[in-house]
């Protein structure tokens, strides 16, 4: 099976598209099928969060394109910039992905945040769309510890 084994840009026409979710954007080695059938190992040297529109670049030069999977997310927006500020905060405090936005939040589907979020005055929707929240504060994509 061919491996992909960086993560690169091109503006050249992908070989085919891999659509995964937000859980399956962070990989390091896994067999994958793309949208139109095209079979590949990811075999990347660390874990890295894929990007929507990052390009996994496979050992014959070809390059398969990624793209962010629509997922059920909710959707907090507050009665002004303060009051979304404070609600932000709240978010922060408890290390939740989140998309932030100048006028509303993005976040995972969970019934307890839901309460919280209503709790603090915001009002949420269900919407789905792609999740791309903020990488971490110490650097690009996801951080899960403190070590840097």
């Amino acid at each position: 099976m061919i491996r992909a084994t960086s993560v690169t840009h091109s503006h050249d026409a992908p070989v085919d598209t891999v659509t995964l979710n937000y859980d399956d954007r962070f990989r390091r080695r896994i067999a994958l099928i793309c949208d139109n059938g095209f079979e590949f190992l990811l075999d990347l040297p660390k874990v890295v969060e894929l990007r929507d529109g990052n390009d996994l670049l496979l050992e014959d030069g070809r390059h398969v394109r990624v793209c962010a999977a629509n997922e059920p997310l909710m959707k907090a927006t507050a009665s002004d910039p303060h009051h979304l500020i404070r609600v932000a905060w709240h978010v922060g405090n408890r290390h939740l992905p989140c998309e932030i936005h100048e006028d509303h939040l993005i976040l995972r589907v969970d019934h307890t945040i839901r309460d919280m979020l209503e709790h603090l005055g915001a009002t949420v929707d269900d919407i789905t769309a792609p999740f791309n929240p903020e990488g971490g504060a110490y650097g690009h994509g996801r951080t899960h510890s403190h070590e840097h």
